[in-house]
């Protein structure tokens, strides 16, 4: 972004410091926060421009999503008092809650207090950063606080109170809250409340309720949200097993016209998780006929699908039709694929595939430890040790493998007893977890 200021200089035009203030808003509209520094420092180092109170917020709100926050911090120090407003505190105070850093976000929640510009907003963030931290007791004394400080709850206000109230399982509270919200004519209740409150249900196994819930948010959804929300509930309606409704909301989503890869994802997801595979299958080629951007994660959820299923040839032909066309499988491609075949009984390759998975992947990351375990086993299981050995040490030096991971691969092959109870395997931090309920949903597509 500073080239191309600095070209526009060069070709003699004027640069409005009110058009690059315009600029840096638009960029954080549009995520690209790191165009949007560039900017706002080029403002300041070159341009010679003062900041506002409130665009040395942005700045703040901009370093820590590009730089992290021991940057935020440092150049939070470097902010003259006079420049400290609640704007630059209230920026703080994200950076903080976002990180989840709960002390020092409560002590900036007390500077805010102390310096009597504590509002709705602040006290939503720590109400978020309670509510994620599982702190629900301290959500209840914020709550008494906002009530004692005539602090006016807003939607977002509501929604995390709602959440928390899931989170514990407290139904009598939430349906409480429900009601209130219902009856307030003051709150525009929308459709992420009833969603919050039917997955609530449906995580104790209250699937009626949640059918119920969901098909009331259906009807909350707001013209410039229906995309978000067509997608949560695509997921939450599968996840109560309820086809039909899936379909029907395919087809509202349909309705919208062109849309994303993440829709045929969705989609795909929870026809997975319906276990209705033909269908998935019907999306895919649906997908694949008329795509414009590849996406490897559309055919990863095939493959990985397939393979589940132990059906290790459809999984082969899944990887094959891709590469028909130029597309490249990645590291997970090849993981997914490894395990069909293990499935399968085909040892010989699952243990290609997952050479493949290893020699592709991105750095720091290895294959699923547990399908690492059981091709191990396998090989040793076949007499083959030395095929066994040769595959541990291309993990151990392409890998490098946490002491947990080289503990547990490593008795696969020397410790019978510790080897058979290698189906208890789990993944660490540092292992691919692409699960079909997880990794592949778009983002903040769940609830």
């Amino acid at each position: 972004m500073v080239s191309v200021i600095d070209q526009w200089l060069e070709e003699g035009k004027n640069v409005q410091m009110s058009e690059l203030c315009n600029f840096v808003k638009q960029l954080r509209k549009t995520r690209r926060y790191k165009h949007a520094l560039q900017i706002s420092e080029w403002m300041t180092d070159q341009g010679g421009y003062r900041l506002s109170v409130s665009e040395v917020a942005v700045r703040l709100e901009l370093i820590g999503k590009v730089h992290g926050l021991e940057k935020v911090e440092a150049y939070f120090d470097s902010i003259s008092e006079s420049s400290r407003g609640y704007q630059v505190y209230g920026a703080l105070l994200n950076c903080y809650a976002k990180t989840k850093q709960l002390e020092k976000a409560e002590a900036v929640m007390q500077n805010l207090k102390d310096m009597g510009f504590v509002n709705t907003l602040s006290y939503n963030v720590m109400l978020g950063l309670y509510s994620r931290m599982g702190r629900h007791k301290k959500i209840d004394v914020l709550v008494q606080e906002m009530e004692k400080r005539g602090i006016e709850w807003d939607m977002f206000t509501f929604n995390i109170r709602l959440q928390a109230y899931v989170a514990c399982s407290d139904f009598d509270g939430m349906e409480k809250l429900l009601t209130n919200m219902e009856a307030d004519p003051h709150i525009k209740i929308d459709f992420h409340s009833y969603l919050v409150a039917g997955n609530g249900y449906l995580k104790s196994g209250l699937s009626d309720k949640s059918l119920k819930l969901f098909r009331k948010s259906e009807q909350l959804i707001s013209h410039n949200l229906r995309t978000f929300a067509y997608e949560c509930l695509l997921t939450s309606y599968a996840a109560t097993g309820s086809k039909a409704d899936v379909y029907r909301t395919w087809n509202l989503y349909k309705q919208m016209g062109k849309f994303s890869n993440d829709g045929y994802i969705t989609m795909i997801i929870s026809l997975v998780k319906l276990d209705d595979l033909d269908s998935a299958e019907n999306i895919w080629n649906e997908w694949y006929s008329g795509m414009d951007i590849f996406d490897i994660r559309m055919p990863n959820l095939m493959i990985s699908a397939y393979s589940e299923k132990g059906d290790w040839e459809k999984a082969e032909a899944c990887l094959n039709k891709i590469t028909e066309k130029g597309n490249e499988p990645n590291a997970i491609s090849w993981d997914h694929l490894a395990v069909g075949y293990l499935h399968g009984g085909q040892i010989t390759k699952a243990v290609e595939s997952i050479k493949k998975a290893i020699s592709t992947r991105k750095p720091g990351r290895l294959p699923r430890l547990h399908t690492l375990a059981t091709c191990l086993k396998k090989l040793k299981g076949q007499g083959d040790k030395e095929a066994a050995e040769e595959l541990f040490k291309m993990i151990n030096e392409q890998c490098h493998l946490t002491t947990f991971a080289y503990d547990r691969l490593s008795s696969c092959i020397n410790d019978e007893k510790l080897a058979s109870n290698v189906d208890r395997i789990e993944d660490d931090d540092r292992m691919f977890d692409e699960s079909l309920t997880e990794a592949a949903l778009p983002e903040n597509a769940t609830v």
